[in-house]
């Protein structure tokens, strides 16, 4: 039996007394893609936080079979789980090849690990040319678009097996999300198992094989894309995205 590269079991997360998760439970297999949907504040990035250990969650998070809740996040890196946060948090006064170096030294000294593909310095500057033509330049001078192109390597830098994408079209322009698409489509195409959480439904459904869609902090729908598709009218309704009647159109 094959082992899910994430599964959560009934998983809370606090922020002090505040109860924010409320027994989330759902699998990603190994290898696919699972679209983490919801409105604002419905729990996505805070759900996030909690599986890499950024806060501290009360149930069950296992990677790869191996239970890392409780852990610190440099353990759950060692796991396998690469995160590119939300609002990208590079180094703005190191250079793109810095930042990217940095990344791989920081796994290292946690331990290191074998990865999908084994990425290395070459491998993610073939991956974005852009950033290989920019190397020297300092990060912070880059554009939005390539700043997340940057946080997405330097995640590979660590060598995941499960990587967390955190809002990564947020603030682009369509030409260039629909690049990021490519880039994680890509991705997903080499073995990597993937989480993503978008604002966009429409891109994360065109890379999904699982979809997972939070309401207040409760898991509210937990299913294959197929079946996902064939209930759009239920799924839109619980991203608060309505079709205008007589048009294909959606408010």
């Amino acid at each position: 039996m094959a082992i899910d590269a994430l599964r959560l079991e009934r998983l809370n997360a606090y922020y002090g007394q505040s109860h924010v998760l409320h027994d989330i439970s759902f699998a990603l297999p190994d290898g696919q893609l699972l679209a983490l949907l919801g409105r604002n504040g419905a729990g996505k990035s805070t759900c996030i936080s909690a599986i890499t250990g950024l806060v501290s969650p009360r149930g069950g998070v296992s990677v790869f079979g191996t239970d890392v809740a409780g852990l610190q996040p440099e353990a759950i890196a060692r796991a396998g789980v690469g995160l590119v946060p939300q609002g990208r948090r590079i180094f703005p006064s190191l250079t793109v090849r810095e930042n990217l170096v940095v990344a791989q030294k920081r796994a290292l000294n946690d331990g290191g690990r074998k990865g999908v593909g084994e990425w290395s310095l070459p491998r993610v500057l073939a991956l974005f040319p852009r950033l290989q033509e920019r190397q020297r330049q300092l990060a912070g001078s880059l554009s939005g678009g390539e700043q997340q192109m940057l946080a997405i390597g330097r995640a590979l830098m660590g060598n995941p097996r499960l990587l967390l994408l955190d809002e990564p079209s947020e603030g682009l322009a369509p030409m260039i999300v629909a690049e990021v698409g490519r880039i994680i489509a890509d991705l997903k195409s080499k073995g990597l198992a993937i989480v993503l959480v978008e604002q966009n439904a429409d891109l994360a459904l065109a890379l999904a094989d699982r979809v997972a869609i939070l309401t207040t902090g409760r898991c509210v729908v937990d299913a294959d894309i197929g079946s996902a598709r064939a209930n759009m009218d239920d799924l839109m309704r619980h991203l608060g995205v309505f079709k205008v009647a007589g048009t294909g159109e959606r408010t």
